[in-house]
């Protein structure tokens, strides 16, 4: 009897407490599996087509962790520095913002890459570093948010550079970590396709924390960033090795060497690669001047004067879906173009979006504006990712990485250039697009005789050396 009770326990029938612990079993696997379900989809992407072999699937998490903590910092400044006040004052605040970190970030960010360049050994503690800070000074912004005191804005300064300084690095990175069968460009791609994801997934939760209070989404990004930290050293050693490398200069630097400075200096600068890299750096710095003006116009304009039957708030919830939609989709069709003439590509994208900002400004209008925003962010991710391929195409390989490097300085200046010049306008639609046009055809008309003359001739300028 006791035989017969103790197999019925054994086979589950003789006791309520085997069906109780399969039941809760059961529960905890269906409320588990969509969290590590979801983790090994998002994996088998990131590691895809040799990326987890060769550290890549490691750089586009890292770079996902990336975007979801800048989204977070910058939903809560836009909000206390921008919303919170009405318009004509988030004028003069959202000046004064630029001024105490947005322009001496301009005169710090020349001076990161040669920096890091000093640093070739130590990558992954760098990127940390980046995250570390960030994560620090989003307390102390969470703080001052709460407080309403200055510390916000050295603070900001410090996020941007601590952003700047992460992305530096990550250029230089990329190189190191192709799969085989990979070009430069489409490891870009899929890096900054992840981090366009991570960031619009991130910003509806940044948006709930906001909602709960302030500095909510600041304790957000601490974590994030906290976790990026740990997550910068599972990165694979040879991000670390410095072999085969050297220092690009900027044309500044190598017009200060003179006499025998000058005969020592064997390294190639990105003035003397061929004429593409540099053509092709002018047209993007007009594209990401654009960028940076539209931004802080059109913030201004849709709160001051919203689209047609939309209030503020959704008039700049569409033009931002639209912007962020157009650069996610550039980025996707990057890859697809890799094997394109990278000029033929610049020269067709500004040229678009030259068309579509003079229509956007005679017929001003609510879709208008939407396309707009739509165009000019698929131009610009598009066009970067051809600059890519240019320089790994036309500059030696001893000084690539560095290039990099350098050529993220000088875009993120134009932009701070193209921000500054949005905030002093007159909120009147027609005259800002138009304003904003002009930028992109000064950049146009200065790039297009050069890159189609690059393009004709198929794209293989010798290199001079400095």
């Amino acid at each position: 009897m006791n035989g017969v009770a103790a197999a019925d326990r054994a086979s589950g029938r003789g006791g309520g407490s085997g069906r109780v612990g399969g039941a809760v079993r059961s529960v905890g696997r269906a409320l588990h599996f969509p969290v590590t379900g979801t983790a090994r989809g998002i994996r088998r992407v990131t590691h895809a087509h040799g990326a987890g072999e060769s550290g890549l699937g490691k750089l586009i998490e890292l770079h996902a962790v990336n975007g979801a903590g800048d989204v977070m910092v910058t939903v809560a400044l836009a909000s206390t520095v921008f919303f919170s006040v009405p318009t004509d004052e988030a004028r003069g605040r959202v000046a004064l913002y630029l001024a105490i970190t947005m322009a001496p970030f301009t005169v710090l960010a020349p001076v990161i890459g040669p920096l890091l360049d000093r640093l070739p050994h130590g990558r992954r503690a760098a990127m940390a570093g980046a995250m570390l800070a960030r994560a620090l000074l989003a307390l102390v912004i969470s703080g001052a948010v709460a407080s309403g005191s200055l510390e916000l804005y050295p603070a900001a300064l410090g996020v941007l550079v601590a952003s700047k300084a992460y992305g530096v690095v990550r250029s230089a990175v990329v190189p190191r970590l192709l799969p085989p069968g990979f070009s430069l460009v489409k490891a870009n791609s899929r890096v900054t396709l992840a981090g366009l994801l991570a960031t619009g997934a991130a910003a509806p939760v940044a948006a709930g924390l906001h909602a709960l209070g302030d500095p909510w989404p600041l304790y957000g990004a601490f974590v994030i960033f906290a976790a990026g930290t740990f997550l910068s050293f599972s990165l694979p050693p040879k991000v670390d090795s410095a072999k085969g490398e050297d220092i690009a200069l900027l044309a500044a630097d190598e017009e200060h060497l003179h006499g025998p400075c000058r005969k020592q200096a064997k390294r190639p600068g990105l003035r003397t690669v061929g004429p593409a890299v540099t053509h092709a750096l002018g047209a993007n710095a007009a594209l990401r001047c654009l960028s940076g003006f539209l931004i802080f116009f059109l913030a201004f304009l849709l709160r001051e004067h919203p689209l047609t039957g939309e209030s503020a708030a959704v008039s700049l919830g569409i033009v931002g879906v639209a912007a962020g939609a157009g650069n996610a989709l550039g980025t996707a069709v990057g890859a697809w173009l890799r094997s394109r003439a990278p000029e033929i590509i610049i020269v067709t994208v500004v040229a678009v979006v030259l068309g579509t900002a003079v229509v956007a400004g005679l017929f001003f209008g609510a879709f208008l504006v939407a396309c707009l925003a739509a165009v000019a962010g698929f131009a610009q991710a598009l066009a970067k990712l051809a600059l890519d391929a240019l320089i790994q195409r036309d500059v030696p390989e001893l000084v690539r990485t560095s290039a990099f490097a350098r050529s993220e300085t000088l875009l993120q200046m134009a932009w701070v250039f193209g921000g500054a010049v949005g905030i002093v306008m007159p909120l009147n639609g027609t005259v800002g697009l138009l304003v904003g046009a002009g930028f992109v055809a000064a950049g146009w008309l200065g790039t297009l005789r050069g890159l189609l003359a690059s393009a004709r001739h198929g794209g293989r300028a010798r290199p001079r050396v400095a």
